[in-house]
């Protein structure tokens, strides 16, 4: 069966049309990460467009992290789910270009994530507190080991506990989008010994609110702790909150 390929719209060439139809076909045959797309020769016989212009709208796709290409028997073009890194990756690019500084990412945290932890106080289970104490545990098995990337890592993992528990999966992609652009890292941030021990005493304030289901609690333990971001940086150097967004790195290309 032939694809009608319609005229592009002003503002769309055919392979961003392309791109759009087969996008349509994904979401409406409901393909999980993973489902076989069919190979190129399959797709050129079903759209009957020139093979640039279906390849353009593969790239498209692939750079939005919907397909990919598995080489090999029994590969072809892999359907996949976009990843948290490459919406990161792109927002970085945006923000970059814009010269939208370090600062505005900060204060966009500090308004996501104590919402977060209101929520996680009235919706979040006792499996959730029970994961945010372990993560307290391991951070304090970190505490002052020359490892700061695995406790920066492990303070990640209790803001993702917390986002998840809040039940907002859409406040939850807008964190876990932030999270990446505004750790600190990528500033050149670390952390003291002493900060750690913030750190830790913070995750700490933040639990015990969750746990009494004080959700207003919750949210001003998380304001007061993602506050201490930028205090750090100002006292540290506070020109690097006017640096332009860093942009992060892309990921790297894979079948699924």
């Amino acid at each position: 069966m032939t694809v009608a390929v319609p005229k592009p719209a002003p503002h769309r060439n055919k392979g961003e049309q392309v791109a759009q139809l087969l996008l349509e076909r994904i979401i409406a045959a409901r393909l999980e990460p993973g489902s076989s797309f069919g190979t190129e020769a399959e797709l050129l016989a079903q759209f009957n467009v020139s093979r640039p212009t279906l390849r353009e709208s593969l790239k498209i796709l692939e750079s939005q992290g919907v397909l990919g290409l598995r080489p090999g028997p029994g590969g072809g073009i892999i359907v996949k789910k976009p990843s948290i890194d490459m919406l990161a990756h792109g927002l970085s690019v945006y923000l970059h270009m814009r010269e939208v500084p370090f600062l505005a990412v900060l204060r966009a945290r500090e308004v996501i994530e104590p919402a977060l932890a209101a929520e996680a106080a009235v919706n979040g289970t006792e499996v959730d507190f029970a994961e945010l104490e372990a993560s307290i545990a391991r951070m304090r098995d970190l505490h002052g080991a020359r490892d700061q990337d695995a406790f920066l890592e492990e303070n990640r993992a209790f803001h993702g506990i917390i986002a998840r528990a809040s039940g907002n999966t859409v406040l939850e992609v807008f964190w876990s989008t932030i999270s990446v652009l505004a750790s600190g890292e990528h500033h050149g941030v670390r952390y003291s010994t002493g900060n750690q021990s913030h750190v830790i005493a913070a995750h700490e304030r933040i639990l015990r609110a969750c746990r009494q289901r004080d959700g207003e609690a919750a949210a001003l333990a998380m304001e007061t702790h993602v506050s201490d971001l930028e205090n750090l940086v100002r006292t540290r150097d506070r020109r690097r909150l006017a640096d332009p967004t860093s942009v992060v790195a892309r990921p790297g290309r894979s079948a699924a």
